[in-house]
């Protein structure tokens, strides 16, 4: 589910089915045409339907990190460590342009990067993320 989703009265009721947190992390510069950026967030966003559709009564999606800079992995660190605090018992970084890995994203419990699983077929990348991500899952226990 989005994070728009929810009203307080919802979540008072419902939060604590959702303990993982997707954090989608575009990793636009800006530099792009609005076309490029288009097509970076539609490869995103169908990414992201691998992730969340499986797992809709667990997963909320908070809002995408938008740019990237020289501060992002301390910055997308930081938001890992902040919703994980406050409401959450897992977080998962999404990027579907950026190559990123969990030893820089080391706040959050799993790393998804699209151009890290290139070569994959969707059949073989669902298989993929559902491993991950229940192994994420299995590991807390």
């Amino acid at each position: 589910m989005k994070f728009s989703d929810f009203t307080v009265a919802d979540w008072k009721e419902n939060g604590r089915f959702f303990d993982t947190c997707l954090l989608p992390y575009t990793g636009l510069t800006g530099s792009e045409h609005p076309a490029e950026a288009a097509e970076v967030l539609e490869r995103l966003r169908d990414f992201m339907d691998l992730i969340e559709k499986p797992y809709q009564g667990r997963i909320v999606t908070y809002p995408a990190i938008q740019y990237q800079t020289a501060e992002s992995t301390a910055y997308v660190n930081d938001i890992c460590r902040k919703v994980k605090s406050k409401q959450f018992q897992f977080a998962v970084v999404v990027t579907g342009e950026v190559r990123v890995s969990a030893e820089l994203i080391h706040e959050s419990d799993l790393v998804l990067s699209l151009p890290e699983l290139e070569g994959l077929s969707k059949s073989e990348l669902s298989v993929h993320i559902k491993q991950k991500i229940e192994r994420m899952w299995q590991s807390d226990k």
